[in-house]
């Protein structure tokens, strides 16, 4: 008995890991066996490619590093994180709340490239992830929507104003801006659902914006 998967995803900045974290609370509190993950899992030794990628050891731009490489980089340190520590409880029937997943090279590598390769590299990239290596695929997506530029701000919160811990997606906001577009082609050709997280170039509250994650997740 398979479990289910659901995938938070969205932009640097727009909260996924706040919204994972309340998501699987109100499901818990509901009486579900339910668990969350988060990629990378900078915790394990299996995220040492993407460290070193982020970082800018292989260049200080996203577009040093091609999509299929870094998606590589990515799906190795998913596959390691499923085998070791959630594949039991994932088959046993557990659902799973992901703050990223492979949906997160869907956007972010896809934006490296021209958009007619988007739909072969979707292609490649599912395939590779679910079929050859053989992690579950998500039974739902919520892409939490957000305006770079908000995001970008908030980021700038969370790092204190100090610009230099941000890594080399968070410094580029023509890289962010692409990612966007990607997010939204894939929202709409994947079936993603959406939830818009800002009114007015302002984010709405995390109860608010909660409220409609939890409601996409309980739909069957």
């Amino acid at each position: 008995m398979s479990g289910k998967l659901i995938v938070i995803e969205g932009l640097d900045g727009s909260g996924k890991a706040t919204q994972a974290e309340a998501l699987v609370r109100h499901l818990t509190e509901r009486g579900e066996r339910v668990r969350k993950v988060s990629f990378p899992d900078y915790e394990s030794d299996s995220s040492a490619l993407v460290k070193m990628y982020l970082r800018g050891e292989f260049g200080s731009k996203p577009d040093d590093v091609n999509a299929y490489a870094a998606s590589s980089f990515y799906a190795v340190d998913r596959y390691a994180s499923f085998k070791k520590d959630w594949a039991d409880f994932y088959n046993g029937g557990g659902i799973v709340v992901a703050d990223r997943y492979t949906t997160s090279n869907a956007v972010h590598q896809c934006s490296k490239l021209p958009r007619e390769q988007w739909e072969a590299f979707l292609n490649w990239l599912f395939h590779y992830e679910y079929d050859l290596l053989g992690i579950p695929a998500p039974d739902r997506v919520i892409y939490l929507q957000v305006d770079p530029a908000v995001s970008q701000r908030l980021m700038t919160g969370r790092y204190h104003g100090d610009e230099s811990k941000k890594d080399i997606h968070e410094h580029d906001l023509d890289y962010l801006n692409r990612s966007r577009a990607a997010a939204e082609y894939c929202a709409a050709a994947l079936g993603w659902d959406t939830v818009d997280c800002t009114r007015n170039g302002v984010m709405r509250t995390v109860e608010d914006i909660g409220t409609d994650v939890l409601a996409l997740a309980q739909r069957s």
